[in-house]
C-alpha cells in the first residue's frame, strides 16, 4: 500500500500535524510506503530552474501511483492544493480518507441537509470522512499544576490524537470496504464545463455565454442548486471528466475548493483546463518563481486567462 498524505503546508503547525499523521501511518505499513509533500520533496532546500513546476511534477508523479490518500482539511476555508489532489486521486479511482476536526457542518440553505464541508464535492468523492469535532475530556485540564491554558491545549491535543488514530484505523480497514463510486466519464465529449467563482464579478453567466456564443455546448455546476447536493456533486464530477474543456474561474483568496477539486479531476482525466482570473495576485516563496495560484492548481492548467477577451482564443486553440 502506497499512501499520500495531503495537507496544507504553508505554516509550521500544519506541517507538524501532517508529519504526526505520516509517522503513525508509517508505523503500520512502513516509512517507504508513505509520501509526505514538502518533507519528501525537500521543498525548503530544493533547487530547480523552475522550482514550483518541479514540485508539481514530483507531487503529480506520486499521485499517479497511489493506493490511498489521507487528506487533512480544516474548515471552513479548505486548502486549494489539497482539494486539487483529492480530485486527482478520486478521478484515478484511489480511495480518499478525509480527516477533520472542524466542529461546524454546512448546508446549501438554512433548512437544508447538513454536509461535512462547504462544497459538497469533497464529501461526495470521499471514501470516508473522519470527523472528530469535540475536545478531549475535561479531566485533562484537572491537574492542579496545570494552567487553564495548558489544560485547554491538552484537550485539543487529545482531540487531534483521536482524529489521527481514527484516520489510520480507517486506512487499514480500506481493504475490507468497497470503494465509493464517483461515476465514470463517458467518451470525451465536446462540451465545455464552466465553473464560476463567487469571488469574481464575471460570474457563471458571462463565462457560459462566451462559450455558447463560440458555438460550444456548455455545462454548469448542479451541486449548489440540486435537491440532493451530493448527487449534484457527482454529476458535476462526471461532467468535468467527460468534457472537452474545463473553464474554471479560480478567483478568490484561494481557488474555491470545489473548483480546485474539479481541476485535479480534469487533469487526471486528460481534459484541457483554463484558469480564469481577472484580478491576479502573486505569492512568493524562497527559491521559487512568483506563483499566481497554488502551484498544484497553476501547473495543472493549460492556460491562464485574465480577461474576458482571452476566452474565445483559448476555445479555438
Amino acid at each position: 500500500m502506497s499512501v499520500y498524505i495531503a495537507h496544507r503546508l504553508f505554516a509550521a503547525h500544519d506541517r507538524a500535524l501532517a508529519a504526526d499523521l505520516a509517522d503513525r501511518v508509517a508505523g503500520k505499513i512502513g516509512p517507504d510506503r508513505v509520501f509526505l509533500p514538502f518533507c519528501d520533496t525537500d521543498e525548503e532546500d530544493l533547487v530547480a530552474e523552475v522550482k514550483g513546476r518541479r514540485l508539481f511534477e514530483l507531487d503529480r508523479d506520486r499521485l499517479g501511483r497511489l493506493d490511498a490518500m489521507i487528506a487533512i482539511l480544516h474548515g471552513p476555508s479548505l486548502d486549494d492544493g489539497v482539494c486539487m489532489e483529492i480530485g486527482y486521486a478520486a478521478a484515478s479511482g484511489v480511495p480518499v480518507i478525509v480527516v477533520s476536526t472542524d466542529f461546524q457542518t454546512y448546508s446549501m440553505t438554512e433548512a437544508g441537509s447538513h454536509l461535512e464541508f462547504p462544497d459538497p464535492l469533497i464529501q461526495a468523492v470521499a471514501t470516508q470522512v473522519v470527523r472528530v469535532a469535540k475536545l478531549g475530556p475535561p479531566s485533562l485540564s484537572a491537574p492542579p499544576d496545570r494552567s487553564r491554558f495548558q489544560g485547554f491545549r491538552a484537550r485539543n491535543a487529545a482531540q487531534t490524537d483521536t482524529a489521527l488514530d481514527a484516520a489510520v484505523d480507517t486506512l487499514l480497514d480500506l481493504r475490507d470496504r468497497p470503494p465509493l463510486r464517483t461515476g465514470s466519464p463517458s467518451d470525451i465529449g465536446t462540451h465545455v464545463y464552466v465553473e464560476a467563482s463567487p469571488y469574481s464579478a464575471w460570474g457563471r453567466d458571462h463565462l457560459a455565454k462566451a462559450c455558447a456564443e463560440a458555438g460550444h455546448t456548455v455545462m454548469v455546476p448542479q451541486r449548489f442548486t440540486a435537491t440532493d447536493p451530493l448527487a449534484g456533486a457527482l454529476a458535476d464530477l462526471t461532467g468535468v471528466r467527460s468534457a472537452a474543456r474545463l473553464l474554471a474561474d479560480v478567483s478568490g483568496p484561494e481557488t474555491p475548493p470545489g473548483t480546485a477539486l474539479l481541476i485535479g479531476a480534469a487533469l487526471a482525466s486528460g481534459v484541457r483546463i483554463a484558469a480564469f482570473q481577472p484580478r491576479v495576485t502573486f505569492t512568493h516563496a524562497h527559491g521559487r518563481e512568483p506563483n499566481w495560484r497554488n502551484l498544484m492548481v497553476q501547473y495543472a492548467t493549460d492556460a491562464h486567462l485574465d480577461t474576458g477577451e482571452a476566452v474565445l482564443p483559448w476555445l479555438t486553440v
